[in-house]
Order: C-alpha cells, then sequence, then structure tokens
C-alpha cells in the first residue's frame, strides 16, 4: 500500500451561520458545529482511506471563540496519523466576520475514523506522511494521543461495566 502526504486527504467546507442554527444567544448550537466537523473530517478519511470510515472517538473538541449568526464558519480536515486500520484527522474552524472580514480560529479537535470494508469490518489503510513544518508536528506527536486515546477507552469501557444498562433510580 503506498503511503500518501497529509495533504491528499485535505477536506474543507464553509457555511454561513444561520439563526436556526443558534442558541438564545446568537451563537452556533455546539452539537451543530460537531456534527460539521464529524462530517468534514469523515470526507478527508475517506480521501486517505479511498473506502468508507466510521467514527470511532473524537479526542477533544475546544471551543475557542463563539460563532455567531451572520458568520462563516470555513472547517479543515487532514490526516496527520495512521495505524493499521484507524486515521488520525485533525480539524480546525475558523470563522469570519463578513462585514468586517475579521477571522478568528473557533474550534480545534481531533477525531479518529476506521475504514470499513462492504460488509463493516476493519479494513488497513495506507501509512501517512507529513510534507509541512505544522503537518510534522501533528504526525509526530500522534503516537502520544494514541496512547492517550487508548488509555481513555479502557476507562470508558470500566465506566460502562460499572454503571451498566440499569438507570440510577432503579438500583
Amino acid at each position: 500500500m503506498n503511503a500518501k502526504p497529509c495533504s491528499a486527504s485535505l477536506a474543507l467546507k464553509t457555511t454561513h451561520v444561520l439563526p436556526p442554527d443558534t442558541n438564545q444567544y446568537g451563537t452556533l448550537f455546539g452539537g451543530k458545529l460537531m456534527a460539521h466537523l464529524d462530517d468534514i473530517a469523515a470526507i478527508a478519511a475517506v480521501k486517505h482511506a479511498n473506502n468508507p470510515v466510521v467514527t470511532a472517538s473524537t479526542d477533544s473538541v475546544d471551543f475557542l471563540a463563539p460563532v455567531r449568526v451572520g458568520q462563516y464558519i470555513s472547517i479543515e480536515a487532514f490526516v496527520t496519523w495512521t495505524h493499521h486500520t484507524s486515521m488520525e484527522v485533525f480539524i480546525r474552524a475558523i470563522t469570519e466576520d463578513i462585514r468586517t472580514g475579521e477571522r478568528t480560529v473557533c474550534t480545534t479537535a481531533f477525531m479518529t475514523f476506521v475504514a470499513i470494508d462492504e460488509n463493516g469490518k476493519p479494513i488497513e489503510v495506507p501509512p501517512v506522511y507529513p510534507k509541512t513544518e505544522d503537518e510534522k508536528m501533528l504526525h509526530e506527536s500522534a503516537p502520544l494521543r494514541a496512547n492517550r486515546r487508548a488509555e481513555r477507552r479502557k476507562q470508558s469501557k470500566q465506566l460502562a461495566e460499572t454503571f451498566g444498562t440499569v438507570y440510577r433510580t432503579e438500583k
């Protein structure tokens, strides 16, 4: 399987923030923004894998600045690291005030996707390699994030076992 550069998976999306997408404060619903992030990150992962993908995890979604009604939001995503069947995707969202042209990074996130075949079984993905300094920094720090993900997944499984399927009020 031939390795691909990070840039080969670059996916971009720009959308106008409209009143139905916002809360009572006139800012974009966090869940709406997360749906945009998942959508564009999945496209980046599909471009890299050349196969369907499923979301495996969201490391973090950091809301750094509000996204206001009437602004544009541009989201970019690309694969930063791969491991057998999984791909780490970095996502950055930038708001732009249409009157002033002022641009602000409003969100950064890391998500992991797994490539699947027609039966929904995980399949191998090509390696990825960085070219730019920013890509190199993300690529080199990815194993640490992968280890944190694995540890967090263990903790999530332990919580699932501890709390089970019975609601607290039923215990």
